[in-house]
């Protein structure tokens, strides 16, 4: 979900893969994977991210949080029971 909607992001921005790893100080590669959702966004490079691509920190946040749900839950069959639980936990607060 984040990987995809960073690459968008890029894209219309015009920049490279080169210039965002750049700026997160890591290689091309890892840019790449980060796109293709093979490796995790760090939290420290939404705010980086943000700022470069000119969206709001909050609004990539949701995207960034649901991809480290997806990888607990992954693989588990009880995962959509789990998060209906989690959702209705999330609704009393």
């Amino acid at each position: 979900m984040l990987g995809e909607r960073l690459k968008e992001l890029r894209e219309a921005k015009g920049f490279v893969q080169r210039q965002v790893a750049a700026l997160l100080e890591v290689d091309t590669a890892y840019v790449s994977k980060m796109e293709r959702n093979e490796k995790p966004v760090s939290r420290s490079h939404i705010k980086k991210l943000s700022k470069l691509f000119e969206v709001e920190e909050k609004d990539l946040m949701p995207l960034w949080l649901a991809d480290k749900v997806l990888q607990v839950v992954d693989d588990e069959q009880c995962a959509p029971d789990a998060l209906t639980l989690a959702l209705k936990e999330l609704k009393r607060k």
